[in-house]
């Protein structure tokens, strides 16, 4: 039988979905899992997208220009001057979600065996997406006793060699919640433009910032107007994952000019995806300020449940809607696992399950027949798996709380449970 290549062979399995095979058999033996583990919002998607999906008046769905819609790039360009970015359409590129985005931008900005400097822990397809395009990964560490700010200057400067291309940042931060202060992106400013690299930025998150202080985006820093190009998505922002709508921004027209050329390879972004994203900029202001009062509110709500439970330390996230934390135990990955094949608590037969979601007022779906309850367990992602240095995050976990508070209440109870039964497994052996 032909091998597949060492590349392909070597790419490293998601600690957000590697354990999915382990939930499912759960699942199917009756136990109801809680999934902390994936940042899939829970929060419907705007009604006037959903609108334009049934109201399609098109004969034939045909290819859209390789950069994308040119009326959804100008509803785009309003959508960021409302953060002070001004842009013009053509600095705009839509792509098949932010993943593309960022793949496109590697192929383009990097030859094999360049490198690009990432924080970590950081966003685990980072490293799938580096390897895949032949880069090597260069890790600067922030670490949880500091909250996970960003490592200093000199850590940055350790790191950077002659073949150093790039920094590539999360703001905010996904696994962590970090977000990065004025203060911070100056410093990265100041790194970019006496090293002549470039900062990549995913700012998918933008729009998830707790602390009351305005977004400050890496297109916003004067001085490195050519050296930044920013990864988005509306993915979460608008509760449209499934639709894969993403974007590439920047000011370098050269850099521009070879993403094109790659989304020309490729022939065009999801055109149902468009009419969806462009049906959603205008007139969701009201959403968008329900979406993030019910994202803040279970962040206050999770954050210091976890921090309650013995042993369990998470720093308060200012953005996103993730955490990482730390457990009491060893090994992370070992316990995750172990809570979907070995553990379920049961405490009294609760209500059954409601499939529908209730924010915006949807109707719940159809009745699905469900094997008998058994008990509750919780799914994680192990965090070692964020981090491109071996043996960092071992005792770790990334957690999204995109449930609703009363699963989110159910799942730390459980969590605590789970942690209270594995040490007992732990000191048995």
């Amino acid at each position: 039988m032909p091998e597949i290549s060492k590349r392909g062979a070597s790419l490293p399995a998601s600690p957000i979905r590697k354990l999915a095979p382990f939930a499912e058999n759960a699942k199917q033996k009756g136990v109801r899992v809680y999934h902390l583990n994936i940042g899939q919002p829970d929060l419907p998607t705007p009604e006037q997208a959903l609108d334009a999906l049934r109201h399609i008046d098109r004969k034939t769905l045909e290819y859209s220009p390789s950069n994308g819609i040119k009326s959804l790039r100008e509803r785009l360009t309003r959508y960021y001057s409302k953060f002070g970015i001004e842009l013009s359409p053509e600095e705009i590129i839509v792509t098949s979600g932010g993943s593309e985005a960022l793949l496109a931008t590697f192929l383009t900005c990097f030859d094999p065996g360049d490198e690009v400097i990432i924080t970590e822990p950081g966003y685990a397809n980072y490293l799938s997406f580096a390897k895949a395009a032949g880069l090597v990964v260069k890790a600067v560490t922030s670490r949880i006793e500091d909250g996970f700010a960003l490592p200093s200057a000199a850590d940055f400067e350790k790191a950077i060699t002659e073949k150093t291309k790039a920094i590539l940042i999360c703001n905010p931060n996904n696994p962590t919640g970090y977000l990065y202060t004025p203060e911070e992106l100056f410093q990265l400013r100041d790194l970019v433009r006496d090293h002549n690299l470039f900062l990549i930025a995913d700012e998918v998150y933008r729009e998830f910032v707790y602390n009351g202080e305005p977004y400050v985006s890496a297109l916003t820093l004067f001085g490195i107007e050519e050296n930044v190009i920013v990864v988005d998505s509306v993915s979460k922002r608008y509760s449209e994952c499934g639709i894969r709508v993403g974007m590439v921004v920047s000011r370098n027209k050269e850099v521009m000019d070879g993403i094109m050329r790659f989304c020309q390879s490729r022939l065009s972004p999801p055109l149902l995806g468009q009419i969806a994203a462009e049906a959603s900029i205008d007139g969701t202001e009201l959403y968008s300020e329900e979406c993030f009062n019910e994202y803040k509110s279970r962040r206050d709500f999770f954050i210091e449940g976890l921090n309650r439970i013995p042993g369990v330390h998470s720093p308060l996230p200012q953005g996103a809607f993730y955490t990482v934390a730390s457990l009491p135990v060893k090994n992370a990955e070992d316990f995750c696992k172990w809570c979907l094949t070995d553990f379920c608590w049961k405490e009294e037969e609760p209500e059954p399950e409601d499939d529908g979601i209730h924010f915006g007022g949807l109707l719940p779906g159809p009745e699905k027949p469900k094997p008998e309850f058994i008990g509750e367990t919780v799914m994680m992602a192990p965090a070692a798996g964020f981090y491109a240095t071996p043996g960092l995050g071992s005792n770790q976990v990334r957690m999204a709380y995109v449930l609703k508070k009363e699963d989110l209440e159910r799942a730390l109870i459980v969590l605590g449970k789970a942690l209270e039964a594995y040490h007992k497994v732990e000191t048995e052996k």
